[in-house]
């Protein structure tokens, strides 16, 4: 990697001062735990000028978790998200997406809204500059061509990894976003602009793959109750530590006696976004091999086969399918 280009760095104490801040200077980066930030800015991949430091910012540092609802915000620690009790007790699959990311330093360091707006990435893209030189650049930074899909036609394929949105989409979170605008909410869902699906050429790409306008950024999450869903996430990965996930799964259901009565489903690590699976509030009734079936169709529907890290495209798309199957059984005990 390269030194670190230089850069200003500021340091607001309160919300009001981050946005000021952030609306003079629309071209800033905000830094958190900088976990991918920086390692981007080490290979040349971009050099803001100026970083907004979030760490002071005390609403950004607040947990509530209850019966009534959940709130985290942007600046909270991924190993804080873990180990929180409440979080551990009514939002399962959110703390054991925070547990998995990376390793224990990285989640001392990295925050929620990182990991939200976790840079999408691929084989061409995540390398030095001197790597992404000798391969005449790609789609995602100064070249002309996407490399994963030459014949795309403009259209990047880099892939979403965060671990964290997964598990908030099957818990109906919403997203809270401040800028020169002012403070809106969104389903989190709605944060994303990349594919969702194959088709569908309009809905953005692995380049612009966040529906952020210039000098907004994420505030916090929030989820209502739980309201008696079961949730889990796991992921499959090279390695066990800090490797990002080849494919990940979160599924949260309802069960009356042996019958789901509410599936929700969302994958992570293949498309350009996460994928909350639609077509799953269809699937009710007992978990036999039709249940089964017809939730691997929905996954090999809606899960990208593209080649964008060293394991091979399809073999990423059956795994999203293996979690999401192995989740739904644990889950229904």
């Amino acid at each position: 990697m390269e030194a670190l280009p230089e850069f200003e760095l500021m340091r607001p104490v309160s919300l009001d001062e981050l946005e000021g801040l952030r609306a003079a200077h629309p071209d800033s980066a905000l830094i958190g735990g900088g976990t991918d930030l920086m390692v981007n800015m080490r290979r040349g991949i971009v050099a803001p000028k100026r970083l907004i430091d979030i760490n002071r910012v005390a609403e950004m540092k607040e947990i509530a978790a209850d019966g009534e609802g959940l709130s985290i915000g942007a600046s909270v620690t991924l190993a804080e998200i873990a180990a929180h009790p409440e979080i551990l007790r009514l939002y399962p699959a959110l703390a054991e997406a925070a547990r998995e990311i990376a390793g224990p330093v990285q989640r001392n360091m990295g925050t929620l809204g990182g990991n939200l707006c976790l840079d999408t990435r691929c084989i061409f893209y995540n390398q030095s500059d001197w790597w992404r030189t000798a391969n005449n650049h790609c789609l995602k930074t100064t070249g002309e061509m996407c490399h994963v899909a030459p014949k795309s036609r403009g259209i990047c394929f880099a892939t979403y990894s965060g671990d964290l949105a997964p598990a908030l989409l099957v818990h109906d979170a919403l997203v809270e976003i401040a800028g020169p605008a002012g403070r809106r909410l969104l389903p989190l869902g709605d944060l994303y602009t990349g594919y969702a699906r194959h088709e569908n050429p309009e809905a953005g790409d692995g380049k612009h793959f966040l529906s952020l306008a210039p000098g907004e950024f994420v505030v916090r999450v929030t989820a209502p109750k739980p309201g008696g869903l079961r949730s889990a996430y796991d992921k499959i990965r090279v390695r066990r530590s800090i490797e990002y996930p080849v494919a990940g799964a979160a599924v949260a259901l309802r069960m009356e006696g042996d019958t789901v009565t509410d599936l929700r489903v969302a994958i992570t690590g293949t498309n350009p976004r996460p994928v909350l699976l639609s077509g799953t509030d269809e699937l009710h009734g007992p978990l036999d091999e039709d249940f089964f079936e017809a939730l691997d169709r929905l996954v090999r529907d809606q899960v990208m086969s593209m080649k964008t890290t060293f394991t091979p495209g399809h073999y990423r798309r059956k795994m999203a399918g293996v979690l999401a199957a192995r989740l739904v059984r644990r889950l229904a005990g």
